[in-house]
Parts: structure tokens; sequence; C-alpha cells
């Protein structure tokens, strides 16, 4: 899975988002990211507090835990996911690709 890697602190995972969508998602993979569509809009910073929210509880991690690193004015994101394994990443990725 070419869009998570292992960090010191936990996985980095890459996104590529797809705001206002009719309801919230993962909804495939896209080149070398996965595709996640978010039902807020990309204002003030609502998509991005969205995603986290979102990666929050798909990986049952606490808000703190998750820290967008780059991409905050794009489509393309890349979030830290802290306290999380590659593979604990990849299997419940899988499960929901």
């Amino acid at each position: 899975m070419s869009f998570l890697h292992e960090s010191r602190d936990g996985v980095t995972i890459r996104l590529r988002v797809q705001p206002r969508s009719s309801r919230s998602g993962f909804a495939g993979v896209f080149e070398d990211s996965i595709r996640l569509k978010i039902h807020a809009p990309p204002v003030e910073g609502a998509a991005n507090e969205a995603c986290q929210r979102f990666l929050a509880d798909f990986f049952s991690l606490p808000m703190k835990s998750v820290q967008l690193l780059s991409g905050a004015s794009a489509r393309t994101k890349i979030f830290l996911l802290r306290g999380l394994t590659v593979d604990e990443a990849a299997t419940r990725l899988s499960a929901a690709l």
C-alpha cells in the first residue's frame, strides 16, 4: 500500500480528499493516495477537521493522535496517525476498501 508509510511516531497516510460529498467515507484508491469523500465544505478548515475526525473514528484513535502534516489547502493531504503500525492500518483499510 503505497499510501501508508511508517514513521518514527506512527504511520503517515496520503489522502485525496473530495469535499462537499453527500456522505463521508473511503472511495477507493487514486494513484498513490486513498480517496476520501467528506461531507464538509473546504471552508475555514472544516474539511481538514472533518478528515481528522473521520480518521480518528475509523482507526479508533483520540483526535490528538491524528495530525495534518501537509496539504492544509490542497486536495492531497498527509496525516500522521500516532499509535498505529503500518500492518494495523493496512488491515483496517483492506476491510474498508
